[in-house]
């Protein structure tokens, strides 16, 4: 299923475009509390509760986000985690299939759920007054989904043909979903969210069962609750839902790592439905548990130099300055558990061959290392992201997603609150340091996109 992309990442990107002049950095203590007012508990069973108010408008959000992703699924069951996702839609005793969706819909509500390599999560925005219903209907499918070949098997259809309309059919997603596999030869990582066509089908009604109860329990999720509401109002009724159900199942996970990268490695995907060529990079950044503190803010402070807007390095060099490319750019995958990475991609002019682009962005790249980031251009990639900031306060249903997949990754919701000030506190040394840790050739996969030219 869909999902709205509300995270860190989608946030600074939507942050690129804004206009800059007299925007505040969020520094400082109050302007941190501004941006996510929260409160933490957590119930005797385990769960984690995080209550953030917004009280813009009568609405609440409801975010059940548990800590398992298609990185914890078992080898050659890849697309499971995936599954049991649109599988939770199916219902219990208590609700049949059908029933949560209709009562969403019919109160003017939304809702929707995503699947990602570390979590998994399923959300709702309903009326306030709506809010224990939906509480009720949620904890109740975390224990006491039914289901059953007639289920089962179906929905397998579906999401092999969702496979189908999103990579098969897509040269851009192929050639990305082959990148992947090469940049992850061991860590899963390399294997895709929504699995490979071969191991989706050999999926079973036990294995749904099998993982939905080995990971979904209370002890190993996060409810976040978002918008008009405060922790005063939601504890009694989270207390009323989800208070009284038992652990179940695993609370941690253990992953292999990825060895040590000793050649650049190239991908190329031919495709008759290619539009038009393009360029793509990936760089593998070291484990999280192997980078310094705020290492992560250094990530997207780089990324942004490089490739986020109009007056990054990529787009005023190879557009502007030299026309090689029509659009160009660089995005990072910071909010992992394990293993970041930074992407670059680029689309040449017409006439312009690859590997001309190809060289224009390395030597940029060169350029960049042995300059150095600018006083300038780091000021205004932390503008940009005091930008996105200001962003989160602003719509209910963004909290809760930025708050619930920071926290599934390991992140403290204090560590998360205190993200303006990390990032404006960030000296041009560290993303320096930063950038000649990860932008090492032997460290890369990258891919080449072409169209098959008729014969």
């Amino acid at each position: 299923m869909t999902s709205l992309n509300l995270s860190r990442r989608g946030l600074l990107a939507a942050a690129t475009s804004l206009p800059l002049a007299g925007l505040p950095f969020l520094g400082g203590r109050r302007a941190h509390a501004d941006i996510f007012p929260a409160e933490e508990f957590t119930l005797d069973n385990g769960l984690t509760v995080v209550v953030t108010t917004n009280r813009r408008v009568p609405a609440v959000t409801q975010l059940l986000m548990y800590k398992v992703g298609a990185a914890d699924e078992v080898p050659g069951k890849s697309g499971l985690a995936h599954f049991v996702e649109h599988l939770l839609f199916k219902g219990t005793e208590k609700h049949p299939a059908g029933v949560y969706s209709d009562k969403v819909a019919a109160v003017g509500g939304r809702e929707n759920a995503f699947t990602h390599q570390d979590y998994t999560g399923y959300w709702q925005t309903v009326p306030k007054k709506y809010l224990e219903t939906i509480l009720d209907f949620e904890s109740d499918r975390m224990l006491n989904l039914t289901l059953d070949d007639s289920e089962v098997m179906p929905e397998l259809q579906v999401v092999l043909e969702e496979r189908r309309s999103r990579v098969d059919n897509r040269p851009e997603s192929l050639l990305g979903e082959a990148m992947m596999a090469s940049l992850f030869r061991n860590h899963p990582y390399g294997i895709p969210i929504i699995g490979w066509e071969e191991e989706i089908r050999g999926l079973t009604t036990e294995d749904a069962i099998d993982f939905y109860e080995t990971w979904y329990g209370p002890q190993n999720a996060i409810l976040v609750l978002g918008g008009d509401i405060d922790a005063e109002e939601a504890r009694p009724l989270v207390e009323r839902t989800y208070g009284a159900l038992p652990r179940r199942g695993r609370d941690s996970r253990k992953r292999p790592g990825e060895p040590a990268s000793r050649s650049a490695r190239r991908v190329k995907v031919t495709s008759p439905i290619a539009p038009l060529p393009s360029f793509s990079r990936a760089f593998l950044v070291p484990h999280r548990s192997d980078m310094a503190l705020d290492d992560l803010e250094a990530l997207q402070l780089l990324t942004m130099v490089l490739g986020s807007g109009t007056s990054s390095r990529f787009y005023s060099e190879l557009v502007l300055k030299r026309s090689l490319a029509t659009g160009v750019g660089s995005y990072d995958r910071a909010e992992v558990l394990d293993y970041p990475s930074l992407h670059i991609y680029g689309q040449p002019v017409p006439g312009v061959e690859i590997a001309d682009l190809e060289a224009g962005i390395d030597s940029v790249l060169v350029q960049f290392l042995n300059e150095g980031v600018r006083d300038d251009e780091l000021r205004q990639a932390k503008d940009r992201l005091a930008a996105a900031a200001i962003l989160a306060r602003d719509d209910p249903k963004t909290a809760p997603r930025v708050i619930g997949s920071a926290m599934a990754v390991g992140d403290s919701l204090e560590h998360l609150q205190a993200w303006p000030e990390r990032v404006a506190a960030i000296p041009a040394a560290q993303v320096m340091a930063l950038a000649e840790r990860v932008l090492i050739p032997a460290r890369s996969v990258t891919g080449i996109l072409t169209p098959e030219l008729p014969s």
